[in-house]
């Protein structure tokens, strides 16, 4: 059962405790919070229980100690569950911690996706937050995740009011990144990186670094017209995209010019440089873990929008197909995939 605290303030309940959470979750440890893990990976959880949570990278290498639970040993309610899943986990997750969630209680869902939208089908959406983080880490094996660079983290109201407990959480977070930002405007950062996620999606269908995709020169139209495709839709969508970490959402708007996507993948290109973590998460899942990818919980919302909205998508529709491809084991990574999402971006513009 998870430890009492005099101040209940200080007991969070970390939901997924692999690269995101593990991350945060140790940082936080490390900040005097009471923390207890929760993960479906049985392995995960007796490793931390037995040695601890072990982070490594270039902010430096420690061990934090903390209890950990799979959700069916897990009993208690806490007033903070930060998610941290896999986007697909998403609905089966909240469902799970909806017993643990005490009466008043917030959820925040810190993960890649529109998630707070399905997080409300599961509970009040007035105990659900969003938030935003584009830092680099990677879950290494059962009890170690990797942390390899630094990225802007946000939180905030799904409506946009800046409330007192947003402002809590945004104190807590900066346990973590001291440079967290308390928006009002976080659906904007989800869309924005549902675009810078497309990007990744399209480096990942190779076997290039991040920085080494992002640079070269004849897939910069590719990654153009994938970035205006979810600009496209987030308008229609009634969004105004927010920036970050070199990814600027004006520079893909369908009025802007190529020199300004140029300019602002340049800009991702040098901030995917600094970091250690030199591929995404996505091309591990791809390459290294073999496993199902969060592509239909991204860019599924896109598509499932853009037909909304009338907006088409044919590009981003490839990549997922692409994607889901190599997933199945009937294509292989390499730049060849790109080649023919190049080709296809041609013929629909011809």
């Amino acid at each position: 059962m998870g430890r009492v605290n005099e101040d209940d303030s200080q007991r969070i309940l970390i939901w997924g405790a692999g690269a995101i959470g593990g991350t945060i979750g140790a940082y936080l440890l490390q900040g005097g919070f009471d923390v207890t893990f929760v993960d479906v990976a049985a392995d995960h959880i007796q490793a931390i229980n037995g040695r601890g949570l072990s982070i490594n990278g270039p902010f430096g290498d420690f061990t934090v100690q903390a209890p950990a639970f799979t959700p069916d040993t897990l009993e208690g309610q806490w007033n903070t569950i930060l998610l941290c899943t896999k986007a697909q986990h998403t609905a089966q997750a909240a469902k799970a911690l909806a017993p643990h969630l005490h009466a008043g209680g917030v959820v925040v869902s810190i993960q890649n996706g529109l998630n707070p939208l399905i997080i409300n089908e599961h509970l009040p959406p007035e105990q659900v937050l969003g938030s935003f983080v584009n830092f680099g880490a990677d879950y290494l094996e059962p009890g170690v995740v990797h942390y390899g660079g630094r990225g802007v983290v946000v939180i905030g109201e799904q409506g946009g009011e800046i409330t007192e407990r947003a402002k809590r959480l945004h104190a807590v977070l900066q346990h973590f990144e001291p440079a967290a930002v308390l928006s009002s405007n976080v659906f904007g950062y989800l869309w924005s990186k549902l675009a810078y996620g497309a990007l990744l999606f399209a480096t990942a269908v190779t076997n290039d670094s991040i920085a080494d995709a992002l640079g070269q020169p004849e897939d910069r139209p590719l990654y153009t017209e994938l970035g205006r495709e979810v600009m496209r839709v987030a308008l229609a969508h009634g969004i105004t995209p927010e920036a970050f970490n070199g990814f600027d959402p004006a520079a893909f708007l369908p009025s802007a010019s190529d020199a300004a996507a140029a300019a602002s993948l340049d800009e991702m290109v040098a901030f995917n440089r600094r970091s250690a973590k030199t591929h995404s998460g996505i091309w591990r899942d791809l390459a290294v873990r073999k496993r199902r990818t969060e592509v239909d919980a991204q860019l599924g919302w896109v598509v499932h929008f853009g037909i909304q909205h009338g907006v088409p998508t044919p590009l981003t529709a490839h990549l997922v197909t692409l994607i889901h491809e190599i997933e199945d084991g009937t294509r292989e990574l390499g730049r060849s995939n790109l080649a023919e999402l190049r080709t296809s971006m041609l013929q629909e513009q011809a």
